[in-house]
């Protein structure tokens, strides 16, 4: 078994086994769902982040980008361990940003930390999605700012419509798993 392939079941047993809730759950989308997929738990786990960063950046591999992120908080931990996987890589190291929901009120008024994005090719990286409009939040206010998105890349695909919604901005839609990895049906 290669490293990566170690990488993908090692994550994979940790969503199934202590990320998978069941129960009666309302998602950020607003739709209802008996159950839930809780990423923040591994992608700010010392165990899986490791993981997570090197799976991410194979699944991104064929972008052509310098820098990954999304909106905050979801995909910090994400763009992060990316981030720290790629120094370690054959391509080049990529950087990390943040896209804040709303610019500071302060300072220098920015939405957008981290990595120069103006003219530059991205990323946006997202734990879990259902409808795609977090990611597509994030997409809006990088291509306002100047950068070329590229992609979404998600860790797990909830097949729920967010490749649809994804793909019709004329972006590239990559996922680590689906529910299918997890056994689980779309709600």
């Amino acid at each position: 078994m290669t490293d990566l392939a170690a990488d993908r079941q090692t994550l994979l047993d940790l969503i199934k086994g202590e990320a998978v809730f069941h129960g009666d759950f309302t998602l950020s989308s607003g739709k209802k769902a008996t159950y839930y997929v809780d990423m923040r738990k591994l992608t700010l786990d010392h165990r899986a982040a490791p993981a997570i960063g090197r799976i991410m950046l194979d699944l991104i591999k064929d972008t052509d980008v310098v820098a990954v992120g999304g909106l905050t908080l979801g995909a910090d931990p994400i763009a992060n361990a990316v981030m720290h996987a790629s120094v370690d890589s054959p391509e080049r190291p990529l950087d990390a940003f943040v896209v804040r929901k709303e610019p500071k009120d302060h300072g220098r008024g920015r939405q957008i930390e981290g990595a120069e994005v103006k003219g530059k090719r991205v990323v946006v990286l997202e734990d879990t999605s259902t409808t795609g409009q977090s990611a597509l939040k994030a997409v809006e206010v990088l291509r306002r700012e100047g950068a070329e998105v590229v992609a979404v890349a998600v860790i797990v695909d909830r097949k729920t419509g967010a490749q649809a919604a994804i793909e019709a901005e004329g972006l590239q839609w990559l996922a680590a798993y689906d529910l299918d990895d997890l056994g689980l049906d779309p709600q």
